[in-house]
């Protein structure tokens, strides 16, 4: 099995609602804000190549089907689709996908499964050939979201995947579409039923997990970071704790989604107690990974 990083569109968000209470003294420290206090993000998905015999996304990004105004809203920087375009620099098309793991539906994570916006024309799916995976909590919150994260969702989405005949609602650990091959983590604290897909490397060891929203980045390995957007910051800290306490004791590296300049990382700890990381990458081409 081989594994790719694969860029999407790119973002730019506020920062002080990236980093909740760290003051922002302390956080431009980490990244550096525009004039109009944005930090850069990625939207990186992670692309397995022979994971249980079949072509694994995880993730598809914000993609393009945000109409002109709303993308300057949200600060996506391009028009173009560039998860299609980068998928096919690293050789693949999205027909070419069996399975499309989703940590859950907010538009920056799953947009991506989406066409490209074109005036007068209905969004369409993509990924014609892929089974659709998402954790039947998040599922259930992108049906009736609340008012303080409505607008994170899709009203296209869910009725287009559901259409499909190939979506797969998970509730347990495992899913039919991959079995023993990967392994879910369940975080409520971002959003109810935040589904973080772990490939599981030998014996348990080694493996590479997504870590979606619940550790965008390098940053927010911290344990008190936590960002604006999060339901319940306390929850989603002793989440992340036992997550990291977890990976670090069997070898497992993080994979980020929106840090910019690193797309996987080891789980370090000091004798204070305190998390960071180790051995960072800033992209994945072909990386072999027993699995």
């Amino acid at each position: 099995m081989k594994l790719w990083s694969i860029l999407g569109n790119a973002q730019s968000l506020d920062g002080g609602a990236m980093f909740g209470n760290v003051p922002k003294s302390m956080w431009q420290q980490w990244i550096r804000p525009d004039a109009d206090n944005r930090i850069p993000l990625a939207c990186r998905a992670l692309l397995a190549d022979g994971l249980a015999g079949k072509r694994v996304l995880f993730e598809t990004g914000i993609g393009a089907f945000f109409e002109p105004k709303l993308r300057e809203r949200f600060g996506v920087l391009e028009s173009e689709h560039v998860l299609l375009a980068n998928l096919a620099a690293a050789g693949f098309r999205h027909e070419d996908i069996d399975v499309v793991v989703l940590s859950h539906l907010h538009f920056d994570h799953a947009g991506g499964l989406l066409s490209a916006w074109r005036e007068g024309e209905a969004l369409s799916l993509l990924f014609p050939n892929a089974t659709y995976v998402v954790s039947e909590a998040c599922w259930q919150r992108a049906q009736h979201p609340h008012p303080r994260d409505r607008a994170s969702f899709i009203p296209e989405l869910a009725p287009l995947l559901e259409k499909s005949g190939r979506l797969e609602i998970v509730r347990g650990d495992r899913c039919n579409a991959l079995g023993d091959s990967v392994r879910f983590h369940y975080s409520d604290g971002h959003t109810p039923g935040l589904m973080l897909a772990e490939i599981v490397g030998e014996q348990g060891r080694g493996g590479v997990v997504f870590c979606a929203d619940l550790i965008p980045g390098r940053p927010w390995v911290h344990l008190p970071v936590t960002m604006g957007y999060d339901r319940y910051p306390e929850m989603l800290i002793d989440e992340k704790r036992q997550f990291l306490d977890d990976k670090l004791a069997r070898g497992v590296r993080l994979f980020f989604t929106h840090d910019v300049d690193c797309a996987m990382s080891d789980v370090a700890r000091d004798d204070k107690g305190r998390y960071s990381t180790r051995n960072d990458l800033h992209e994945l081409k072909a990386l072999p990974l027993a699995a």
